[in-house]
């Protein structure tokens, strides 16, 4: 069963929203680049980068990471899927906003912290999601997100944009929560 959790107006709405916290959050800071974690993030980060441009009147940059071979669960995967990655300069002093769909267990944001290090020390790191669903495993939490839903371990929640997936919502697929 896959029900809808955001329409595409909501979900506009709320990456709008998490685009002016990042304006706020970062008033003087011209140095702030997106980068979108592979797979699910780098459509979200190039629509926020979008956004982004509207509000400043001028180019936010914007890449992706791969973070498969910064995983803890490298061995148990077998032939794992390498995207590219993209980083858009030096990020040497500036504020980089990690984004990603979900954020779930933390881990593949420690991996993205991990693959990031690799490119430059950024004065600050920053993580945006459209959706937290819980389950934490790790300490690790989002300064902006779009929606948090409450989820079952054997759910799954996806976030599509058109960029992507030609529809834009959210939908949640497994049992339902209970009431």
């Amino acid at each position: 069963m896959r029900e809808p959790v955001l329409d595409a107006a909501t979900l506009q709405r709320s990456l709008q929203r998490i685009a002016h916290e990042i304006v706020e959050r970062n008033p003087d800071d011209g140095r702030v680049v997106l980068v979108g974690i592979q797979k699910g993030g780098v459509p979200v980060a190039r629509r926020l980068a979008g956004i982004l441009g509207g509000i400043l009147g001028r180019e936010v940059p914007c890449g992706a990471i791969d973070v498969t071979f910064h995983r803890d669960d490298l061995d148990r995967r077998a032939a794992p899927v390498i995207y590219p990655t993209e980083i858009p300069g030096d990020i040497n002093g500036c504020t980089v906003v990690l984004v990603d769909d979900v954020l779930f267990t933390g881990r593949t944001i420690r991996a993205a912290l991990d693959a990031l290090h690799e490119f430059g020390r950024p004065r600050r790191v920053q993580l945006a999601v459209v959706v937290d669903r819980g389950h934490r495993e790790l300490p690790i939490k989002a300064d902006f997100v779009g929606k948090n839903i409450p989820t079952r371990n054997n759910q799954t929640v996806d976030v599509c944009l058109s960029e992507a997936d030609g529809v834009d919502g959210v939908f949640l697929s497994g049992d339902p929560v209970a009431a």
